[in-house]
């Protein structure tokens, strides 16, 4: 059985339905823990590395100090071995950090349902799409653009690796733990919780099957 190592940087955090995608497609999940207190995971006997989302900014110092340095060089290691990686909101910038773009704060943040402009040629789904994020992305040179919103480069590829700005693994589970996880945060969102996660209930049985065409796009390109 082919296996997939996912890294999470917070216990509310899980694969959801980029996870469901692919165990349907014959892979084993391995789900661990990466932050100052955890060690650094081997990629011995994995076939793709995903990587989740952080309240963590990838160019917060601190953080790097702390252990965003040792999952930038797990990437590295990632890329020596050919080891294709799938990146998710702080997983995809930091993909774009490693081969050499920039991640910055953006003017406006995106925290909703969203769907995205694809490029013509790359069969990604419209959306919408789940976005919660305050950073964007300027990628670089290596890098394949795939869809972008008026904020944010939302999806790219660098070789075999895809990154996507949008959460893939959203579903309505999924976005309660979130919430419940810091309520004093939540609150200053500022957002309507309850229509927001009435949509997400409504929008999970579609964005379940985006998902299962993004993973594809993003198995297609190891053969």
């Amino acid at each position: 059985m082919a296996r997939a190592l996912v890294l999470r940087h917070h216990l509310e955090d899980s694969p959801g339905l980029v996870g469901d995608a692919f165990e349907a497609r014959g892979y084993g999940l391995d789900l661990v823990m990466m932050n100052e207190t955890s060690a650094t995971p081997v990629l011995d006997g994995y076939d793709v590395l995903v990587i989740l989302g952080s309240k963590c900014a990838v160019y917060d110092h601190e953080v790097e100090a702390a252990w965003f340095g040792r999952e930038l060089a797990l990437i590295g290691e990632a890329d020596r071995r050919g080891l294709p990686i799938f990146g998710v909101c702080f997983g995809a910038q930091a993909l774009c950090r490693y081969y050499g773009g920039d991640v910055t704060r953006a003017p406006d943040g995106e925290i909703g349902w969203f769907e995205v402009d694809v490029v013509p040629g790359i069969e990604l789904p419209r959306g919408p799409w789940f976005e919660f994020h305050a950073d964007h992305c300027t990628l670089p040179g290596s890098a394949q653009l795939w869809a972008t919103s008026p904020l944010a480069v939302q999806a790219f590829a660098i070789g075999k690796n895809v990154g996507v700005q949008f959460h893939p693994e959203i579903d309505e589970a999924q976005l309660k733990e979130w919430l419940a996880a810091d309520e004093e945060e939540t609150r200053e969102l500022g957002l309507d919780l309850a229509a927001l996660l009435e949509q997400t209930a409504r929008e999970t049985p579609a964005a379940r099957q985006r998902t299962q065409v993004l993973v594809d796009l993003f198995l297609s390109r190891l053969d």
